[in-house]
């Protein structure tokens, strides 16, 4: 679909009333249960890291290195199996009215996600996504080192430079696009699209949405 217009969407905290990487390594901790201290130390010591490297926090607390020491192929059958069992639940109604109100208008429907690309690829099949981006490197084998080198990584200001190039291809104008997304990490993205949506926004985020003028809405599973 080229032309037109693109709607594109965080995932966790927004259409998912839950966190996609957290579950999927809860499940893997379960499975696995060494993984527990193993995956806190891999993950503390990838933040450190970081820190020297003079990352900002947000970005050192961002790590694999919960993952470290796992395969691709075992995140992607657990990702799948997650999404299609366990986190379909989480989709609140109110994002599967959005999806398929955009779907009706005949927009072209884009997920982009600081999820690990395994669980973002799985939930956007779920969902119904015309595309999907996730972290990770373009070739997925062997098995994780817990590190992001190479990767393509869609966080925050990360965001931005993939949609652009996914609306350049696409031939979409961002001025006529929707962005969807529930923190100030996804702010960057919402900047450069036409209909910036906040959703489930809190603190500083509310307060810019606020000042921006940004359509906002409160989307939540009930109990």
């Amino acid at each position: 679909m080229r032309g037109g217009i693109a709607a594109y969407f965080d995932l966790d905290g927004t259409l998912l009333d839950a966190s996609s990487e957290k579950t999927l390594t809860a499940v893997l901790s379960k499975k696995r249960p060494w993984r527990i201290p193993y995956g806190a130390t891999a993950w503390c010591v990838g933040f450190l890291v970081n820190l020297l490297r003079l990352r900002a926090p947000y970005d050192a607390a961002r790590n694999r290195g919960h993952f470290s020491l796992t395969s691709w192929e075992v995140l992607e059958t657990l990702s799948k199996q997650i999404a299609e069992e366990k986190l379909v639940h989480s989709i609140t109604p109110q994002a599967r009215d959005a999806i398929e109100w955009h779907r009706s208008q005949g927009h072209r429907l884009v997920l982009v996600s600081a999820t690990i690309a395994p669980m973002a690829e799985a939930m956007g099949d779920v969902l119904g996504m015309d595309a999907v981006y996730g972290c990770g490197p373009a070739q997925r084998t062997g098995i994780l080192s817990g590190s992001e080198r190479g990767w393509s990584v869609p966080r925050r200001k990360g965001k931005v430079p993939i949609i652009q190039k996914d609306a350049q291809e696409n031939g979409h104008e961002l001025a006529e696009c929707y962005g969807y997304g529930n923190t100030m990490a996804d702010s960057w993205f919402m900047r450069i699209t036409g209909h910036p949506i906040a959703i489930n926004s809190k603190g500083a985020f509310k307060q810019f949405a606020q000042e921006q003028n940004w359509e906002m809405h409160d989307w939540k599973i009930q109990s």
